[in-house]
């Protein structure tokens, strides 16, 4: 394998490489997460960074990577052994990665055949004092997130299973990336993050010819690439630890502690989280620019890469942070800071670099530096502007939305993990042991199977005699996400009578949902002469919104048309991602004036309900009709979908209680 490309000969990406670079300083920041479409480089400079980071003292052979200095609480102590140097290790965790591949688990095999606890560690043993980096991070289990970000934020992994009672040191950089249009993350996960950089490919031609002079030539010819941005590399790699020993002399004064509180209140983030990242961020900054104290200009580069991904209110919301909204927040945290310290009783003059821990949420720190002189390289990390409506006869804002009810496909699925329907999977709790099908070892009905012949194997010592005929797996039942289609009717007489606001604000509860159970989701609208996919089955449900509000309504009611157009996404769906079940949701009123073979319009619209119900597809049908006088057509689509219906307000969790199986009963 060939060398890595050099840090230094990136092209732009300022702010990325000032939040890793400032992370590399200090981890106690907390790592980063980078956003960004496809194709801008996000990989290769995290994969950079890992060669900056200073040589490492460890103790030889252990398993931990320990300090020397402070390796009393390893689980492979006591040490007596020689330390040794080697470098900074980039781990990287799979999507795909098993709990046991992160946290570590039981040593099996010494297990089984020695009869004794033995732990074998995971990844956050390996990613010790170096950089874990996780690709596409927010299609990482939820529960697997949840393990990394608490061992990121406590400085140490602990696990407890299978009769084994571990806890070992487990601090690293930790850096995830992602592109939004496959999916978000949970806002509180994305809290968990210190900082958090939105990249984009330039749009400035001499940019782009440069990044594509460099990657060519480092395509021909990687080493001899690395070595001519050798010498830039080295000088940041001693810039690094540079500032990692000038950290701990950084002032930060009370005026500027004063300044974080204000930023911090008037974005109104929850928690204190945020103003303890900003400050470490802070001083991080000052060190990298070798000052000996916190200065406005840190805690504005700071806030521009701890806050963006904080202020977000709910799931639709876009982050970063809008210029005018930075200036009048930076503009309340001056005249924080030009109070008097001495009006407030409970102010006292305050220095260093973190509060004690005892006050940090996060957990103890390790007491390690921060990082570059980024005044100049902290730029735009503001996001778009929200997308408005499109052209057409009408365009309707979602209204007020609601707690949606929880809809769920019948039966056991086998599908992508999520927080929608019953599946067997490979988490969640264990329902019983098989030797057919199943994840993972069952260990008790491993050695239940074995038990009864021991003698009849000759056993004499402590280990257990095993067969293949013995092994037993883990069938664990849990709950899937599923793709759920929306198709929704966008005529004239849904249009009526502010109708259609009514309904958008429907789906957005829905999509809501649908982003909380990490539901894959699409949307199909029809009116007029036929239907169109507006949105093709994605991960993203922040785009399925911003379609939504640029949905066009009017015309006639092609109810077949829109139905046949998601038999046949349904289809495609199915041979792309076989394990997903589908849950369709029709919002309608039933009507059918349009038809495009000339027949009965209403007539159609069952026959392609019929098609929908003879292909097993879980349906809901959302009566959309109001007024006194009901026609109750929706209510006929539903019978031939073989789907349940309800009403629109029923939709609503606060006014219908329980939970809504979709369509037959399993």
């Amino acid at each position: 394998m060939g060398a890595r490309f050099p840090f230094s000969a990136v092209v732009g990406h300022d702010d990325l490489r000032t939040a890793l670079l400032l992370n590399a300083v200090h981890p106690g920041i907390g790592g980063v997460l980078v956003r960004g479409e496809k194709g801008t480089a996000k990989s290769t400079v995290v994969r950079a960074l890992a060669a900056l980071l200073p040589a490492l003292e460890v103790v030889a052979g252990c398993r931990f990577g320990c300090d020397p200095a402070v390796a009393a609480d390893c689980p492979d102590g006591p040490h007596d052994g020689p330390a040794e140097r080697r470098t900074a290790r980039l781990v990287e965790l799979p999507v795909g990665a098993t709990e046991d591949r992160l946290i570590g688990s039981l040593d099996l095999e010494r297990a089984l055949t020695e009869g004794v606890r033995a732990y074998q560690p995971g990844l956050l043993a390996a990613a010790h004092r170096g950089v874990l980096y996780v690709d596409e991070v927010n299609l990482l289990h939820d529960h697997l997130v949840d393990l990394l970000l608490d061992a990121a934020a406590m400085g140490r992994a602990h696990v407890e299973r299978e009769g084994v009672s571990v806890s070992h040191a487990a601090s690293f950089l930790l850096v995830g990336t992602m592109n939004p249009e496959e999916g978000e993350l949970r806002p509180q996960l994305l809290d968990r993050f210190g900082l958090t950089v939105a990249v984009r490919a330039s749009r400035d031609v001499g940019t782009r010819t440069e990044v594509i002079r460099r990657r060519l030539a480092y395509e021909a010819d990687p080493e001899g690439f690395a070595d001519r941005w050798a010498a830039e590399d080295a000088a940041l790699a001693a810039r690094i630890e540079d500032a990692r020993g000038r950290l701990a002399a950084v002032v930060l004064p009370d005026a500027e502690v004063r300044r974080i509180a204000g930023v911090c209140a008037a974005f109104e983030v929850d928690g204190m989280r945020a103003d303890l990242v900003v400050a470490r961020t802070a001083v991080a900054h000052a060190a990298w620019r070798g000052a000996d104290e916190v200065a406005e200009q840190d805690v504005e580069a700071a806030v521009r890469l701890a806050l963006p991904h904080r202020k977000r209110r709910d799931p639709f919301d876009e982050p970063g942070l809008e210029e005018q909204q930075l200036d009048d927040a930076m503009r309340q945290g001056a005249e924080h800071a030009a109070d008097d310290p001495d009006s407030d009783p409970d102010s006292g003059p305050d220095s260093g670099t973190d509060s004690g821990p005892d006050d940090d949420p996060d957990g103890p720190d390790d007491g390690g530096g921060l990082p570059p002189d980024a005044s100049e390289s902290t730029s735009d990390t503001s996001s778009q502007q929200q997308p408005g409506g499109s052209s057409g006869e009408r365009t309707h804002a979602p209204a007020p939305s609601f707690k949606a009810r929880l809809l769920q496909v019948p039966g056991v699925g086998e599908g992508a993990p999520g927080k929608r329907s019953r599946a067997r999977a490979r988490t969640g709790r264990v329902v019983r042991a098989s030797t057919a099908d199943g994840s993972g070892l069952h260990l008790v009905g491993t050695l239940g199977a074995a038990a009864p012949f021991q003698a009849a194997r000759g056993r004499s010592g402590p280990g257990l005699v095993l067969r293949g005929t013995d092994l037993r797996l883990s069938v664990r039942e849990g709950k899937e996400s599923n793709l759920v289609l929306f198709v929704v009717d966008a005529s004239g007489s849904m249009a009526a009578r502010q109708r259609m606001s009514a309904v958008s604000g429907a789906v957005v509860s829905l999509l809501r949902d649908a982003y909380q159970r990490r539901d894959k989701v699409g949307v199909i609208t029809f009116r007029g002469t036929g239907a169109e996919t507006a949105l093709p089955p994605t991960n993203s449900v922040d785009a399925a919104a911003t379609r939504l509000r640029q949905l066009r309504t009017g015309g006639r009611t092609p109810l077949a048309d829109g139905l046949l157009r998601a038999r046949r996404v349904l289809a495609t769906e199915r041979v792309r991602d076989p394990r997903r079940r589908p849950l369709l949701v029709l919002l309608t009123d039933g009507r059918a004036t349009a038809t495009g073979s000339g027949g009965d319009p209403m007539r159609d619209a069952l026959r392609a309900a019929g098609l929908l119900a003879a292909d097993e597809v879980a349906a809901v049908v959302v009566d959309c009709e109001s007024g006194h006088v009901r026609l109750g057509l929706a209510g006929r689509v539903a019978e031939a979908l073989d789907a349940v219906c309800l009403r629109l307000e029923e939709l609503s969790a606060d006014q219908v209680a329980g939970v809504v199986r979709a369509a037959r009963a399993a």
